[in-house]
């Protein structure tokens, strides 16, 4: 079977890293990551089945592993070499027919977090007993190799294959009139549901999105259908991601786009904050209430700083690794800043309780999330996939994925 592997190599990583900060995605071509002919992944357990990949989505984290940027925070909590790949959709086999046999098999979408009940831990934690499964304390223990989610394990394999494995527990049915391209968005729609209901937005309250790529454009989809905002500002860089958000808004009212650059005048127009300092320094002495950032990078922290209001709250979304920030205002201003990762039983202020994948498939359907796939690739062409998707807003497309259901390997092991 082929498989897109990351391997444990210290100066291909140190060569990556330097091609990633000369090009996003050039750590493709010098790194650790390569196209390999594998054997088929062993079924760990009894209650474990094969699946064959259909759409697998190229996410952010993907790309700060192959260019090198990743935090040191998850060595211990990998195992290499891994096949990548944790957002997908994919043919379920029974492992009681033959493996190739398509009467056999049909379409589930993978909750990739391998937690307590994958790692045949029992009892299982506490935090998977709540249903908060992106908390797990196990996700090195038990009986697999260290690996937080499928995609970084190397028991599991992962999306960017022709084959894996995966526990019963991860399998989500796909509905029969759900195209591929909705399916392989469930994942991310899910981390940023997760992401919107940790920060409790309450009805009239203002908010700012910083960032709209894949995640910050579910973001702001999860917004418009589950809270009740009195005012939205997202942050947008490219053209594709103003129209998508643009779209999304549909007759919203208060919901207004701002570049990068003009955020501080933006949330005044809308908060009618007054603004403290000037140049680099200009802060404000409001703001919003809530700010969600979908991107994770020292600027967006910063900004994000900058735009919120006293004893306001900032949810990351974004992975942001190694940063450098001034938190003074965090300190000076009681700001609450919280981080928020993967998924898991979502609760609402009534009570009710439901998984975050389920909410997350009503959302793609709702919201349309499959248009956002705007461009797939062969395994074969990894490279080019890697560069188009670190490139996706100044190319006019926003998630790229790989597309296994052409791929030959497909009916053969």
């Amino acid at each position: 079977m082929k498989a897109l592997q990351f391997e444990r190599h210290v100066a291909k990583y140190a060569a990556a890293m330097v091609a990633g900060s000369l090009r996003p995605g050039g750590g493709a071509k010098v790194g650790p990551l390569h196209l390999k002919d594998i054997d088929v992944p062993e079924l760990p357990g009894p209650d474990w089945v094969y699946v064959k990949p259909r759409l697998a989505g190229i996410c952010g984290s993907d790309l700060s592993t192959i260019d090198g940027t990743s935090s040191r925070y998850f060595d211990p909590i990998v195992s290499f070499p891994f096949t990548m790949g944790h957002e997908i959709v994919g043919d379920l086999i029974d492992p009681a027919n033959d493996i190739t046999d398509a009467d056999g098999t049909h379409r589930v979408v993978i909750e990739p977090v391998l937690g307590c009940v994958a790692r045949n831990i029992s009892p299982v934690c506490s935090y998977c007993a709540a249903g908060d499964l992106g908390n797990c304390v196990n996700i090195a223990f038990g009986a697999l190799a260290p690996g937080l989610q499928t995609g970084f394990c190397c028991d599991t394999g992962g999306g960017w294959s022709t084959m894996m494995v995966a526990h019963r527990s991860q399998l989500h049915p796909v509905p029969a009139a759900m195209a591929d391209e909705e399916a392989v968005m469930v994942e991310p729609a899910a981390c940023a549901l997760h992401g919107v209901f940790a920060a409790a937005v309450q009805p009239g309250e203002s908010v700012v999105i910083i960032g709209s790529g894949t995640l910050g454009l579910a973001a702001l989809a999860a917004l418009r259908r589950h809270s009740q905002p009195g005012s939205i500002v997202v942050v947008a860089k490219h053209p594709v991601q103003r129209d998508c958000a643009q779209q999304l808004f549909g007759d919203a009212p208060r919901c207004s786009l701002v570049d990068p650059d003009e955020i501080k005048r933006g949330v005044r127009r809308t908060t009618g904050a007054m603004a403290l300092g000037d140049g680099d320094i200009t802060r404000l002495a409001g703001g919003a209430d809530v700010v969600i950032d979908c991107v994770g990078s020292e600027a967006s922290l910063a900004d994000a700083l900058c735009v919120v209001k006293p004893k306001g709250r900032i949810a990351m979304l974004g992975m942001p690794g190694e940063v450098k920030v001034d938190l003074t205002g965090l300190w000076q201003r009681e700001i609450h800043l919280f981080g928020t990762y993967a998924y898991g039983t979502e609760r609402s202020a009534d009570g009710g309780e439901r998984r975050t994948f389920d909410l997350a498939f009503e959302l793609v359907e709702h919201s349309d999330l499959g248009r956002l796939v705007t461009a797939t690739y062969p395994l074969a062409r990894y490279e080019d996939a890697i560069a188009h998707a670190a490139q996706a807003g100044r190319r006019g497309a926003v998630k790229v994925a790989f597309d296994l259901r052409a791929e030959k390997e497909r009916n053969r092991l």
